[in-house]
């Protein structure tokens, strides 16, 4: 699947995602451990460009699912967002250790543009190849 392009929201998104914000922000204060609620509200902050909202976020999520490959992603994305490209590669090999495989977005995700310019990710390039030699897709 392709990363969805980034647009600009109409005033009426924007309306409709802070009252979508603001619902899952007291969903997850009665119940911190809501995993799916924490999730839409990490995807939510991102929408509306609240970066290190965001990263608060798949901090939490990674306290509460520290094995989950696809949170650790989402974690780099944010990571690499805020200008830390190289935790933001950290957390990649994490994610790969861990059987994250969508190697597509690993090379295509924008939010991971700054890590992909560090030196650091010619780590996770090297882990990839080395998981697709030893087992290529099917």
């Amino acid at each position: 699947m392709e990363p969805p392009v980034k647009r600009r929201l109409s005033r009426r998104e924007a309306q409709d995602l802070d009252i979508e914000i603001q619902f899952l922000e007291r969903l997850v204060d009665r119940d911190p451990g809501y995993v799916e609620a924490l999730e839409a509200l990490g995807d939510a902050y991102g929408l509306r460009g609240r970066s290190a909202d965001g990263l608060a976020i798949d901090e939490r999520l990674r306290t509460l699912r520290p094995g989950d490959p696809v949170i650790r992603f989402n974690l780099a994305c944010s990571l690499a967002l805020i200008g830390e490209p190289e935790r933001a590669c950290r957390e990649l090999e994490h994610a790969l250790d861990l059987g994250f495989r969508d190697f597509r977005s690993l090379q295509r995700d924008p939010d991971l543009a700054s890590a992909r310019k560090h030196p650091a990710f010619h780590r996770v390039n090297a882990k990839v190849s080395a998981l697709t030699t030893s087992h290529p897709p099917a």
